[in-house]
């Protein structure tokens, strides 16, 4: 019984490490206030990058709608910048997913990923989907 109550604390202390890595983990802003140069929607298997005619004051109003989502708040940049990037975590473990919205021109350019891991089970998605559906729909 003795060894089987090591190895139980000693997973739990490797849990511990493993939570508190992601959480405390540092951030470079600068290395995610980024976008890929893309001109259509694409889905990656961490994320995805989608472009919407939104009109000029789109990025102002995906900064209202991500700062007022759970668990989000603002990493870099800002509306004045044309460009800011969002970190969402995870309720439970914490894990840090970045959203970059860029405004061009009347175009909006959303591009969220994951940090750690492979693959985001479409979580991404689905938060920038819910994210542009609060929109009100651009101007003809």
């Amino acid at each position: 019984m003795g060894k089987v109550m090591v190895f139980v604390w000693v997973l739990l202390a490797a849990c511990v490490v493993v939570v508190g890595f992601i959480r405390l983990a540092p951030v470079d802003p600068f290395d995610w206030n980024t976008q890929p140069e893309l001109s259509e929607d694409k889905a990656f298997r961490g994320g995805v990058f989608k472009v919407v005619r939104a009109g000029p004051e789109a990025l102002r109003q995906v900064d209202q709608i991500a700062t007022s989502a759970p668990r989000t708040k603002l990493l870099a940049g800002s509306v004045e910048d044309g460009m800011a990037t969002y970190v969402t975590r995870t309720k439970v473990v914490g894990f840090p997913d970045y959203t970059t919205a860029r405004q061009d021109g009347d175009l909006l350019k959303v591009y969220a990923r994951l940090r750690f891991g492979r693959s985001d089970l479409g979580v991404n998605k689905a938060r920038i989907d819910r994210w542009l559906s609060q929109m009100p729909k651009a101007p003809e």
